[in-house]
């Protein structure tokens, strides 16, 4: 059917070219009968009124189009010229505007605005837009092309157009950046990274491309680079607000949360925003200010109401519990047509939470379904991939495959990594025993995964490797640390590579937390993340994944005897200071009583369960999936075994 629609756009925007315009119109209109939906098909319907001299009938077309595509591009730059049509240059300014702010490609309107401020008389607006017009006609076609399908969200046309562009012309920096733009949009952040590297040594004073590539930096926590390249653009404009912004990022991927809360407020005091406010209220949230955290995230939901990650950033304090008007407020916003889909999904699980703490489950489920099933939709995860992924590393990674690499890696027993699923207990664990005085919290760090992707065949390398990946991985995380003997890397997927940190670290604890499956697989599918974890979205994902957790977990034991400790959250919450010791123990330093009143160390703390380890330790979440039992027999079915061998 797509393919279909594809050739009959073509064949409306023939027709339309041809001057047929009445057909045109009546074969567009054909087609959104059949696809209401289509963005096209409603554009051309409006484009092909204004030709047939009924721009009124066009303006209310493109008023329909808005409501459903609103930051298309071309359906502004086509509003522009319906009210030149009817003689209204305020509005056509107006129109034409609004589309290069969202598509600054857009030359038509580039031109129109010149034309039509040369005869209101704003010399100055003209020059600029004569300058816009004369630098988009000094680039190549296809990337002028391409610029105007990537503004307008149609990225693998702006691909297709690009790559082959590219092959013969690969110096062009202007392709490069824009190719890097789109990778960035869809999450291809190595690809990013390489194309914005190869337009700074082809351009190294190109600063829209420096500031692209920093962004893409932080993006992939790699944030001491990230920062050098923020802090030499911050020299030539020492006040540019998306300058100080990124810093403020990089400060906080660096633990310099001070700094980072100093740049917030620096930067709200010149202007509102309601995403600025956000990001302000992470920072004092994982420095303990909650209250301070609390009026950021009030103060960015009054200025956007229909900011999703505004409420969600409420709720997911843990401690929050809204009034009737904030989950009367979120309804609205949530049912508002056109809204953002990720502002939905944001306001679903604010709301999930919102009716759970008034034990109103039923309400509460349909949110939580709702919000991940929209989250569910834009994700590209794919469990045969994860479950293809365990069994070559079973196949690989084993007994004898360990047995003849003895002696690999480098020698340091300061890592301690914490594994597992999230929402497992984990951050307890990390807090416990970064309360002793001789461990470093470090929080979850991506340095591992980085190695990962960037050598995927590692059960290959050889052992000057192996010892050069285990100094690269203490070289890197060496820029988090205060010199403490240990300290702890929480990333939960770490479990997925335990072989490699075996090989690279053969002296590093590695610490399994595990919880009851129903427990911690609801506790992840009520949980939105800021970042991964696409496997939390649906009960079906989540109970596979679980399976896959535990066998793969089950070959490191049988072919790693000894090496991991395994901590069950239930046991530490039953029997507190016994696990403690266990803990302590296997981590080689003596008990401390700290360790057990951890609830009272100042530190920073940056997951879902921040403010929960600022508390004494409770049996209130063992048993809170129970509460939406009648909604979670799929997951059950799916998780199957697991259910008693978890403790295995």
């Amino acid at each position: 059917m797509q393919i279909s629609v594809e050739m009959e756009l073509t064949r409306i925007r023939d027709l339309s070219k041809a001057g047929r315009y009445s057909e045109a119109l009546a074969a567009a209109e054909a087609l959104a009968a059949a696809e209401a939906e289509n963005r096209d098909a409603l554009y051309l319907i409006a484009a092909n009124q204004r030709c047939l001299s009924r721009a009124g009938e066009a303006l209310e077309t493109l008023q329909r189009l808005e409501q459903q595509h609103p930051r298309f591009s071309l359906l502004y730059q086509e509003r522009g010229y319906c009210y030149m049509t009817l003689g209204d240059a305020p509005r056509a300014i107006d129109a034409f505007l609004r589309g290069v702010d969202i598509n600054p490609a857009l030359v038509a309107s580039w031109t129109m605005l010149e034309r039509l401020y040369r005869v209101t008389g704003a010399a100055k607006n003209r020059a600029a837009a004569a300058e816009r017009v004369s630098a988009l006609k000094q680039l190549a076609p296809e990337v002028v092309h391409a610029g105007v399908r990537f503004s307008d969200g149609d990225f693998s046309t702006a691909q297709s157009i690009l790559r082959p562009y590219l092959l013969k012309s690969g110096d062009d920096v202007e392709a490069l950046r824009l190719l890097a733009r789109i990778e960035h949009q869809l999450g291809v952040l190595d690809e990013a990274e390489s194309l914005l590297e190869t337009a700074l040594s082809l351009a190294p004073g190109y600063v829209a491309a420096r500031l692209d590539y920093t962004r893409v930096l932080i993006d992939r926590q790699k944030y001491l680079r990230g920062r050098e390249q923020i802090e030499s653009l911050l020299k030539l404009e020492p006040g540019n607000r998306d300058y100080l912004s990124l810093h403020a990022a990089a400060c906080v991927g660096v633990g310099e949360h001070d700094t980072a809360i100093d740049l917030y407020r620096r930067l709200l005091a010149d202007a509102t925003s309601a995403e600025l406010y956000v990001s302000l209220g992470h920072c004092l949230k994982t420095v303990g200010r909650q209250h301070e955290a609390t009026e950021s995230y009030q103060l960015a939901a009054a200025e956007r109401p229909g900011f999703g990650d505004a409420w969600w950033s409420l709720a997911n304090l843990k401690t929050w519990r809204f009034s009737p008007k904030d989950i009367e407020q979120m309804r609205v916003e949530e049912a508002t047509k056109g809204a953002n889909p990720v502002d939905r999904y944001h306001l679903c699980f604010a709301l999930g939470k919102a009716f759970e703490d008034r034990n109103e489950y039923a309400e509460s489920w349909q949110f939580y379904e709702r919000g991940n099933a929209l989250k569910r939709a834009e994700s590209r995860y794919c469990p045969e991939i994860v479950e293809a992924n365990t069994r070559e590393q079973i196949e690989v990674c084993t007994a004898q495959f360990f047995a003849s690499r003895v002696g690999y890696g480098v020698p340091d027993a300061d890592p301690i990594f914490v594994v597992g699923l999230p929402r497992s207990g984990s951050t307890l664990v990390e807090q416990i025993l970064a309360s002793h005085p001789q461990v470093e919290g470090m929080q979850e760090l991506a340095e591992i995964q980085r190695i990962v992707l960037e050598m995927p065949t590692w059960s290959e390398l050889a052992p000057e490797d192996f010892r050069k990946l285990g100094e690269r991985y203490m070289m890197e995380t060496r820029a988090y640390r205060k010199h403490k003997p240990f300290f702890i890397d929480k990333m939960p997927n770490n479990f997925r590579h335990i072989g490699l940190i075996h090989l690279m670290l053969p002296n590093a604890r590695i610490i399994d937390v595990r919880r009851e499956p129903m427990a911690c697989c609801f506790s992840n599918f009520k949980q939105l993340f800021a970042a991964g974890q696409e496997f939390t979205y649906s009960t079906a994902d989540i109970g596979r994944y679980y399976r896959t957790y535990l066998e793969l977990m089950r070959h490191w034991d049988a072919v790693l005897p000894g090496r991991i400790r395994r901590v069950f959250y239930e046991d530490v919450v039953e029997d507190l200071e016994r696990n403690v010791r266990r803990i302590l123990e296997y981590c080689g330093v003596e008990f401390e009583p700290a360790c057990v009143e951890f609830h009272k160390t100042e530190r920073n703390v940056r997951t879902a369960s921040s403010e929960q380890v600022r508390r004494p330790i409770f049996r209130d979440g063992l048993f809170q999936w129970r509460n939406y039992e009648p909604w979670l027999s799929p997951l059950e079915g799916s998780l199957g075994d697991a259910l008693t061998r978890y403790r295995e």
